[in-house]
Order: C-alpha cells, then structure tokens, then sequence
C-alpha cells in the first residue's frame, strides 16, 4: 500500500524518478521477505529495464511520427493556402501569417484563421461559379431547344479569378439579352398568329399545338422553347396564314365587285344590297388594316361566292335588254356630242356572247366603261362643241345672208321686209366674226389633239378638215366676188362706150346708167351676165366640193344649207 500512499504527478522527471525508485526499493523488500534469490532478482530487474525500454521507444516513435504529421500539416496548409490564392487571383485575400517561434501546434493554430478565411471565399466563390454557369446552360438549353431542367455544373476551381467570372457573367448576360430577343419574337409571331387566327375563324390552340406543344403550357416550370427551329415554324405558320388572308381577302373583294357590278345591272333594291354589306366594306381596305374577329371566316368568302352564282343565273334573262339601254345610252351619248360610236363589230360580239350564255362580268363592264369614258370625253369636248355650234350658226347666218343679197325684191315694201333688212344687218355683224371664230377653234382643236394623241373627229369627220375646207371654200368665195366685181366694172364700161358711140338722149342715159347700176347691184331684175356669173359660182362650188372628202362635203352641205 506504500505505492498509492505518495502523489505521484504524471509529466514530472524528478517525481518519476523518485516514484520509480520508490518503487524498486519495495519490490526489493517483497524479493528479501520472499526470499528471491539473486539471480532471478538480478534477471526481473533486467526484464523491468527492457519492458521500460520499449515503452520509452514506442512513445518516442509515436510522438516522431504525429511531429512528421504535424510537419507535413503545415506544409499541407502552405500549399493549399497558395494554391487558393492562384485559383481565386485576388489580391485583397488574407496573407499568409509570418512564421512564428513556438511549437509545431502554435504555427498550425496561427495559419488556420487564414486559411479558413480563403476556404470560405473559394467556396463562395465556386457557388458563384455554379449559379452562374447553370444559368448559362439553361438559358443555352432554352435557345437550343433542349429541354434540360436537371442540370449538371463542374466547376473548374483551378481558375476562380474574377476576371473569368466576369467572363461568364458577360457570356450570361449576352444571352440573356438573346433570349429577351426571342422571347419577344415569339411572342410577337404569338400574337400575330393569334389575331391571325381569329380573323380566318380558325382555332388558335390546334395551330399552336402543331407547332410545338410547350408554347401552348402556361406551368412556371416549364421551360419555353425559343430556339431557332420554333421561330423558323411560328414564321412559317404566320406567312401561310397571312397568305390565306390575301387569298381570302382577294376573294371577297372580287366577289364585291361582282355583286357591285350585278346590283347596278339588275337595279337591287338597298334591302337587299345590305345583306351583304360586309363584303362592299371590303372593298377599299388593305390586309394589313383587316383585324377584326372573324371578319374573313371561310364562311363568308364561300356566302359572297354563293350571291355572286345567284344573281349570275338571275341576269341571264335581264342582260339582252340591259345591253340594249346602255347600248342606246352610249349611242345617245356620242350623238349628241357629235363622237365616234363604238365599233359594232364590238357591240354585235358582246351582243352573241349575251344570246349564247357565254357572257362574264368582265364583258358586262365593257359598256359602263365606254359610258363612263364618253362622258369623261364629252366634257373635254364641251368648249369646243359650243365654238363649233357658234360657227355652225354663223354659217348658217352667212348663207342666209348670201341668199338675201341675191334677192331683187329685198327692198321692196312688202310685208316683213323690215324684219329681213334688221337681220341681214345682224348677219353681216356675225359674218365679220367668223374668220376669228375659226381660227380660234383651229386653235382649240390642235391643243386637244395634242394633248390626247387622237383626232378630234365631229360626226366621224376630222373637225380641223372641216374648218380648212371652210377656209378654202370661203377664199374662193372671195375670189370668185372679186372676179364678178372686176367683170361688173367691164360691163359697165363697155355699156358706156356703146351710149357714148350711138348716143342717147340728154339726162335719159344718166338715168337708165342709175337703175340698171342699182337694178344689177342690190336688187330688181338681174341682167342675164349677173345670173350667168351666179350659176357659174354655184358650178364652181358644186365642182369643188366634189373633189373633197366626205367630212368636206359636209361641211359644204352645212354652208349651203
């Protein structure tokens, strides 16, 4: 018991020392009580050295080794510390601690601080990474049309500098700016197909489907595709759709116009006109400004096509005596502005068409055309018509004129002679104008022609012949006065050399002179030469006019009455 009776305080030399020699001398003392003889004392002693022995030995290897660990530790954590101070690149990091006097556990316990310090920025670092680069591939994903919703990141933490950060997160932000572009794409093409859709009376959801069917989901997780594939088929979708609306809108229009054209032909009542009013409506609008639900739905397109046959078996019977009115309509026309009518070769083709069935809308539109371009003519035609009216009746002036100077028996005093005289005196006044009245309506007339490239034709008669003719016919009438002025003062030349030979009674020859000078030149009884001379006038211009034309001749007519 004197072992336990003494404090033995472990980690103490000198109390070791001491206990163990304790120890021993009471072992001693157990050996002497026991009677152990010395050599087997001598043999437990030195089994006692040598079990101490190993025991000091396997401590001192023990505690080499955790020194080699502890060694190997810190170079460990000095590694590790550089290499995190490579991969983040940072130069505001922690630095690594100066090495410091003390025990191997002190350095260790110095440099942890830092070193968990730049472990935790590397690993804030890596989940930036990460986020950053699952973001990419998805938004990647989405562009490509991979539906990828599980995806996996490696990051490579050989390089966490901020300067590859950046790099990604420019990469990012570039598609994220790519996908906006899309996602507005698609929902623009979206929308277009949409209102499309609704316009044709079609179902938005099955075209939708047909292109792809996650553009019809609305669930948050469900990743859009926005890839170049669906843009390329919602494009396609929206051209078809767009190019059946022009095909449907075309459609109506052209059966508009041809209940248009048939309403006006067969005189439909406005009841009835307003059934399809819808279908007018289209009729001076674009696509582009057509957007309203279901306004070119097939039913309708296929409603005008049905009206359109309809009315097409119902003029069958009215259109002969539809074709005659506006036939007589267009002739009444030119007859009183004096044109050209339309061939007839023209109108008895149209004419057959009609009596064989074979007639189309085109044709039937073939007189309001040349109705609508008569009358468009007759009001460039309209100065001209009244200067030629104007003329005409001068012309008819001046051969009454002609006719009233050829008279003996104007001055006579009979009934009404008052009123000739009043007139002839107006007449010589409009006689006098007509030189100028024709050359300005020669003048007027060259500005049309020129202007429309075409003749300006009066009763199918070019007017500028007409008013040269006129011309030519009035000079000669001028000529031929000239002449019969010239033979007059013969005559009475010759007579007076005849008097003067034979002689006459005094103040008798003066007075018979007078009244055949007044007899022969405004009235009384023409003298045989004086008719001769009419009759000659009148063979002159008898023989004129037949070496003129046609348009000559009856102008000639007009002149003469």
């Amino acid at each position: 018991m004197g072992l336990f009776s003494t404090p033995i305080r472990l980690g103490s030399s000198a109390l070791l020392e001491s206990s163990c020699g304790y120890l021993l001398q009471e072992l001693k003392l157990i050996w002497e009580e026991i009677g152990q003889d010395q050599l087997e004392k001598e043999k437990n002693l030195l089994e006692l050295e040598q079990e101490c022995l190993e025991v000091y030995k396997r401590k001192v290897d023990k505690a080499n080794i955790f020194r080699a660990h502890l060694h190997q530790a810190l170079a460990d954590a000095e590694a590790e510390f550089t290499h995190l101070l490579v991969s983040l690149g940072e130069r505001s990091l922690p630095v690594w601690p100066e090495k410091k006097v003390g025990t191997l556990k002190e350095q260790l316990d110095s440099i942890t601080p830092a070193l968990q310090e730049i472990q935790l920025k590397k690993d804030e670092r890596v989940n930036q990474f990460r986020d950053i680069q699952m973001k990419i591939q998805k938004i990647s994903a989405e562009i490509a049309g991979r539906a990828e919703l599980n995806v996996d990141v490696t990051v490579n933490e050989n390089d966490l500098s901020l300067t590859k950060l950046e790099e990604y997160r420019v990469k990012l932000q570039r598609l994220q700016k790519e996908k906006s572009d899309r996602v507005l794409k698609v929902e623009a093409c979206m929308s277009t197909v949409c209102i499309l859709s609704t316009t044709l009376g079609l179902d938005y959801s099955k075209i939708v489907a047909e292109v792809y069917s996650s553009l019809n989901e609305s669930r948050l997780n469900q990743t859009k595709n926005i890839s170049d594939d669906i843009l390329s088929k919602l494009n396609r979708t929206m051209e078809a759709l767009q190019e059946e609306k022009k095909k449907r809108l075309e459609k109506i229009q052209e059966h508009g116009k041809a209940l248009t054209n048939l309403w006006s032909l067969m005189d439909t009542s406005y009841e009835d006109r307003q059934i399809f009013s819808h279908v007018i409506d289209f009729l001076s609008v674009s696509v582009a400004e057509i957007s309203r639900t279901g306004s070119l739905t097939l039913d309708i397109v296929q409603q005008a096509e049905a009206e359109v046959e309809r009315l097409d078996q119902l003029k069958a019977s009215k259109m002969k005596e539809l074709f005659l009115k506006k036939e007589m309509e267009l002739q009444e026309i030119c007859k009183r502005t004096h044109m050209e009518i339309p061939s007839e070769l023209e109108m008895d083709s149209i004419f057959n068409f009609i009596n064989s069935g074979e007639i189309c809308h085109a044709d039937l539109t073939t007189m309001d055309g040349q109705i609508s371009k008569a009358k468009e003519e007759t009001l460039s035609r309209m100065d001209i018509l009244e200067k030629v009216e104007k003329w005409i009746s001068s012309c008819d002036e001046e051969h009454w004129l002609e006719e009233y100077d050829r008279d003996e028996n104007r001055y006579s005093v009979s009934r009404g002679a008052h009123k000739n005289l009043k007139r002839a005196e107006r007449a010589r006044i409009t006689v006098k104008k007509i030189p100028a009245l024709v050359e300005l309506l020669m003048a007027m007339t060259r500005g049309w022609e020129e202007e429309r490239k075409k003749l300006f034709l009066y009763d199918e008669v070019p007017l500028l012949a007409m008013l040269g003719e006129y011309n030519l016919l009035r000079q000669e009438k001028e000529e031929e006065k000239q002449r019969q002025r010239e033979n007059k003062k013969v005559q009475i030349q010759v007579v007076i050399g005849q008097e003067n030979l034979f002689g006459s009674r005094p103040g008798m020859g003066n007075r018979r002179l007078s009244t055949r000078s007044i007899n022969g030149g405004f009235g009384g009884t023409r003298t045989p030469l004086n008719r001769r001379l009419s009759i000659g006038m009148q063979q002159l211009g008898s023989n004129s006019i037949n070496t003129r034309t046609q348009g000559s001749s009856f102008m000639k007519d007009k002149a003469k009455g």
